[in-house]
């Protein structure tokens, strides 16, 4: 059998553009699959998949016109059961053969083709079979059928087809179906259609109509030659970037960057077409974040920025037409754009009007959650916990006047913090919550400090994005994310395995990100414990809950950084206070293992650890807390190993004092040779009381020294 590539095309009204690229890819990859399983499609094959707003289409080389035949063994019954004394079928293998369509009587051989074998429990008789494999008309309408199925999409909407009787359901109506394995049409029928070899290109650039397709190779080129279309999603939107890049730099600016920009226009054009145009100046005086996100959001243009990153009158659109005088389509853009910046520049001049302070009562009107009351009372209560985050803040880096100023900072940003929600500005543009309130802080008076606050206060918003400017905006956002944590943990809305609608995740990644980078002298269970003392008595009390999902979160970003589970969990099981500490104490942690001595102090640490823990609750427990008599140290390996703890411990100690993280653990592989001798000739339950309570605080100062950095004993395999 000859092997040929395969083409399929399915064609469709406007699809949703941000949704188009998951569903080409999730078109293709879903009928390679399928021909895969049923092996129409061998290993060899490669997939393109091929997506534009009226097409989803896939190629897949190396296809079979029919899957091989393969070898099946069915299982039927007990050999005693299906064979009679003298080997013969009995009726009941004669009934189950007829209903796996084998006529005993008629079919000589069948015989031959039952096999004897152990199925676990008794000797069972099978029947060996050939299966002959699908033939490709019927494995590829099987494949479409499912892929179409399990399509991602957003939104089914049912409509009639052309016989006016029946109704099918599909993201958007169909009009045409292709598909051909080499040249040869591949008979199908799905929602209405049969398949064909033609399709159609461009509403208005195809150079013919409709466009006849050669074979399964030719099918980008013919689109884009003769349909004027770029079929595949990434080559259409490289040819995108080009040209946004060209145009920019013709006028000497920079497009804005914004991925899912660029991903929604890809997938509102068949073929992109660049064009400049421009606004008023006199809009500029609007903040750029609000006149770049009307062009973004509303009308998917492509703002123009200078050199240090400021808005300029022009920008970018793309057309999916490129018509001999462009004039009249940059002029409709430019008139279509006008009103919206005309309404950002009303909101703008409405909402200075009046001041933030001003607002903020009217915050007690606006329902924030049902169970937690009103924004208002959000409010109060994220002022009291960022008032007392600004008093520890600034009494660890600014001396006792600092902690205060710092906490009556912190007390008037989170004071407006959530004021300009009842801007229009805002009321419009949600996305500039805390922008707008910056502009507003700086145009009534209030100094930068206040205004950066509000501003910095909702980040970092998504994973990658910048952390608070200054201290008075890390107290507020901490004090943000902690207010909203302990309300709806709570109230008992926790996220689930799949959903988060509260962003909390994000919430407890933003608390880590911020203890960390900025190294604060912040512990997490006294910010959980003052987050839940803003709220009443009667709110559920759930601090253990939020330090753990907070640990959780923890242990996984770290992991993601690339520290192996062995280190992370070394570090956090011993719950450093300062969690700017951690990176240091991995870099360490990870130093140490690299050491040939490690492997075996880990293992003798979690063997002392192991003994410890067995004498704890009772007489030997508190021996551990005792120090050593050495007296009592009989033993020479005992002996030895105490005089090497007064060396080495003491030097460790004083490297870790000076923040020498990783030399504080090489001090630690001079104990190696001590440590395996005292394990290897020394028994620490021993029948003498005194003895053991002794030999055991001797392993309570060893655990000690050596975990200082991290619980040595979890890198232990």
């Amino acid at each position: 059998m000859t092997a040929r590539n395969l083409l399929v095309e399915l064609r469709v009204e406007e699809l949703p553009p941000k949704a188009l690229k998951k569903l080409g890819e999730a078109f293709g990859h879903g009928l390679l699959a399928s021909l895969k399983a049923q092996g129409l499609a061998t290993e060899v094959s490669v997939l393109t998949t091929f997506a534009t707003p009226r097409r989803l289409a896939a190629h897949v080389s190396h296809v079979l016109p029919a899957a091989p035949d393969k070898p099946v063994s069915h299982k039927l019954m007990p050999a005693t059961v299906a064979l009679d004394a003298s080997g013969q079928p009995t009726p009941a293998l004669v009934k189950k053969l007829a209903a796996l369509g084998v006529d005993a009587a008629a079919d000589a051989g069948v015989l031959s083709r039952l096999v004897r074998r152990g199925d676990g429990k008794a000797e069972a008789l099978f029947l060996e079979a050939t299966q002959a494999g699908a033939l490709l008309a019927a494995g590829l309408q099987k494949a479409l059928d499912e892929t179409l199925a399990r399509l991602p999409i957003p939104k089914v909407m049912q409509y009639q087809l052309a016989d006016g009787w029946r109704s099918v359901s599909f993201v958007r109506p169909a009009h045409g179906l292709v598909a051909l394995h080499g040249a040869d049409v591949v008979p199908l029928s799905v929602l209405g259609l049969e398949s064909g070899r033609q399709t159609e290109g461009h509403r208005f650039e195809a150079a013919m109509d409709p466009v006849v397709l050669q074979d399964a190779d030719h099918y980008a080129r013919q689109l884009d030659e003769q349909g004027g279309v770029i079929a595949g999603f990434e080559a259409r939107r490289a040819e995108l970037v080009r040209q946004l890049h060209a145009a920019a730099a013709r006028e000497g600016l920079v497009a804005i960057d914004d991925e899912a920009l660029l991903d929604e226009v890809t997938g509102l054009v068949e073929r992109p077409h660049v064009l400049t145009c421009r606004f008023e100046r006199e809009f500029l005086a609007v903040p750029q974040e609000c006149l770049i996100l009307t062009m973004k959001a509303n009308q998917k243009y492509f703002p123009l920025l200078d050199a240090d990153g400021r808005l300029t009158e022009r920008f970018l659109v793309v057309s999916n037409i490129r018509p001999a005088d462009a004039s009249r389509v940059v002029q409709g853009n430019e008139r279509v754009v006008r009103p919206r910046l005309a309404d950002a520049k009303f909101f703008f001049d409405q909402d200075r009007k009046k001041t933030l302070a001003s607002r903020v009562p009217g915050l007690a009107r606006v329902v924030y959650h049902g169970k937690l009351g009103t924004q208002g009372e959000r409010v109060e209560r994220v002022r009291q916990i960022a008032r007392l985050i600004g008093e520890r803040i600034g009494e660890q880096m600014g001396g006792g006047k600092g902690g205060l100023a710092l906490a009556d900072l912190a007390d008037e940003a989170a004071t407006l913090a959530k004021a300009d929600l009842l801007t229009d500005m805002v009321g419009e543009f949600p996305e500039l919550q805390g922008t707008m309130g910056a502009y507003y802080a700086r145009h009534d008076g209030h100094r930068e400090a206040i205004a950066e606050a509000i501003e910095d206060h909702y980040r970092p918003r998504f994973a990658g994005d910048a952390l608070p400017r200054g201290d008075v905006g890390l107290a507020l956002a901490l004090a943000d994310k902690l207010e909203t944590l302990a309300g709806l943990f709570g109230i008992g809305q926790l996220p689930t395995g799949d959903k988060d609608p509260f962003a909390l995740r994000r919430h407890a990644l933003g608390i880590i990100r911020m203890l960390i980078e900025r190294d604060l002298p912040l512990a997490v269970p006294q910010l959980v414990a003052a987050a839940f003392q803003a709220f009443p008595p009667t709110h559920g009390q759930a601090q253990a809950e939020v330090q753990h999902f907070i640990f959780e979160r923890l242990v996984g970003a770290l992991r993601e950084q690339g520290y192996s589970a062995q280190e992370v969990d070394a570090v956090v099981a011993l719950r450093p206070g300062r969690w700017g500490e951690i990176p240091r104490r991995l870099a360490a942690v990870r130093a140490f293992a690299a050491m040939p001595e490690s492997a075996s102090l880990a293992a003798a640490n979690k063997r002392v650890a192991n003994i410890l823990r067995k004498s704890d609750g009772g007489d030997d427990a508190a021996a551990a807390a005792h120090e050593v008599d050495a007296a009592r140290l009989v033993e020479p390996a005992e002996r030895d190993l105490h005089a090497a703890l007064g060396l080495v411990a003491p030097r460790a100690e004083r490297a870790f004092a000076a923040g020498d993280l990783a030399g504080s653990l090489r001090e630690l592989a001079a104990l190696k040779a001590p440590v395996d001798a005292f394990f290897d000739k020394v028994m620490v339950n021993a029948e003498d009381a005194a003895l053991r309570r002794n030999r055991l605080a001797l392993l309570a100062v060893l655990h000690r020294a050596m975990n200082r950095v991290a619980d040595l004993s979890r890198l232990a395999s």
